[in-house]
């Protein structure tokens, strides 16, 4: 049974009627027989009953722009209608069957009469309510947060994406430059020869042409020696401090060769001044990686907040996934990420920003577990007519303890300031919100969260 952020089971459990006291009230009232959708009330006009649940669930919810935010569910024993029957005022939430389900209907007039006559159902009700406004308002409160999170996210991204897009043109055009300006000075260097300009100037854009590659650490360690043994044994000073410059561009030992053949004296000038060059167009591919990631992020974050999109849309799991893993990049280093998507997988219908809070939060779960090490694995594929997406981690698990309690609102093992322990309670909500349940396995193996999308729209006004 969903509880509201911050309710507990005891909380809950003073909110529901006993058995005795339902017995009770049916002879004050009418039995009313819901289908799943069925609304008891909604804000468009005066609640004049007091609902009592009695068989399956109902949802409140209010309304927010066009989305319902699922504050809370009833089962059989709690009731919903009581303050709006006292105060005679509109309700500002709605309520409707989540399933099948059994209502006790009790008119305002009789509802009064109720107090009077049922001092400890009265007693329930009026302590009930105190706390369902409590619980309710906090509810309302932290989506409203999420929501303003999330318009920020989207604000930002729209700021960072042009002064991005601005470095990034302004990178290549730097390093065009540069190459362009160590050319001309070359063509008036008197330390070389004609045939010697030539060579240098041929074998800059040779190197400069080829596709760059990242060598394991071993391997480029083994070539910065080569290098450097070969410019010592041909009298280069800081034959050690060149070589990783070389190394890093990609020019090997028969590169240099062309540069002796002019003039052994030559030499150690060809290769400093090549060295230099290529250590500022280095900087400058390197600038260019930099900004490159930078713009990366900022069309992942427009993607992950849906910005300027409508609210509920045709959502690529997949890109999801992936767009939220490029957020989470920081918190996964060190993580060994592995992938498994079924081809060709259907788009789901709903909210794309929750569906990314979805995976954010299991994804951040699962990096603490393994903490910094490790290994994730993010699974989607198709189950009849629904998406299930499973991520699993190799940590130690859940002690048995915990594993009830993952979904509960403010609950939480991490450390004080480190979570506030609605990250799993606002995922199920989400989840539910979208007609799909999530579920947790865990054992001395790791831990698997696994969530079902329906792929028809059969949402349940989750928040």
């Amino acid at each position: 049974m969903m509880r509201a952020p911050g309710e507990t089971r005891d909380d809950q459990e003073e909110q529901r009627l006993t058995e005795d006291q339902v017995r009770a009230l049916y002879g004050y009232g009418r039995e009313l027989r819901l289908e799943e959708g069925d609304y008891l009330f909604d804000e468009k006009g005066v609640v004049d009953s007091f609902y009592v649940v009695v068989g399956g669930e109902v949802g409140i919810s209010r309304l927010d722009g066009a989305e319902e935010t699922r504050l809370l569910t009833h089962g059989p024993g709690e009731f919903t209608g009581g303050l709006a029957v006292l105060t005679g005022r509109r309700s500002i939430h709605r309520a409707r069957a989540l399933s099948p389900a059994r209502v006790l209907e009790i008119d305002s007039e009789t509802f009064r009469r109720v107090a009077v006559e049922q001092p400890a159902a009265a007693d329930a009700f009026i302590s009930g309510l105190a706390r369902r406004m409590r619980v309710t308002q906090r509810a309302f409160r932290q989506h409203e947060k999420l929501a303003a999170l999330g318009k920020l996210s989207a604000g930002l991204a729209h700021e960072l994406n042009n002064p991005a897009a601005a470095a990034s043109r302004a990178s290549e055009e730097l390093g065009a430059g540069i190459l362009t300006a160590q050319l001309r000075a070359l063509e008036h260097d008197a330390r070389f020869s004609p045939e010697g300009r030539r060579r240098l100037a041929d074998l800059l854009g040779e190197v400069s042409a080829r596709p760059t590659a990242t060598p394991d650490p071993l391997s480029l360690s083994d070539t910065e020696d080569d290098l450097a043994l070969w410019l010592e044994d041909r009298g280069v000073d800081e034959a050690r401090d060149l070589a990783p410059t070389f190394a890093a561009a990609g020019v090997e030992e028969r590169d240099l060769e062309g540069l002796s053949t002019p003039s052994e004296k030559e030499l150690p000038g060809a290769v400093r001044w090549l060295a230099g060059t290529l250590e500022l167009t280095g900087l400058t591919q390197e600038l260019s990686v930099s900004i490159g990631r930078i713009s990366h992020l900022v069309g992942a974050m427009k993607e992950y907040t849906f910005m300027d999109r409508p609210v509920r849309v045709e959502v690529d799991v997949v890109q999801g996934i992936e767009n939220t893993l490029t957020i989470l990049g920081h918190k996964l280093k060190g993580v060994a990420v592995a992938r498994d998507y079924e081809e060709g997988l259907p788009k789901v219908p709903g909210n794309g920003g929750e569906l990314n809070q979805v995976w954010t939060n299991l994804l951040d779960n699962a990096a603490d577990a393994v903490a910094g090490g490790g290994s994730v694995r993010v699974r989607a594929f198709r189950d009849g007519e629904a998406v299930v997406v499973e991520v699993s981690d190799d940590g130690p698990g859940m002690p048995p303890e915990i594993k009830g309690r993952v979904f509960e609102p403010f609950f939480t093992t991490k450390e004080v300031g480190s979570g506030a322990g609605l990250g799993l309670d606002v995922a199920r909500r989400a989840v539910a919100g979208h007609g799909g349940d999530i579920s947790m396995h865990s054992g001395p193996e790791g831990t698997r969260f696994a969530v079902r999308l329906p792929l028809e729209a059969r949402t349940r006004n989750g928040g």
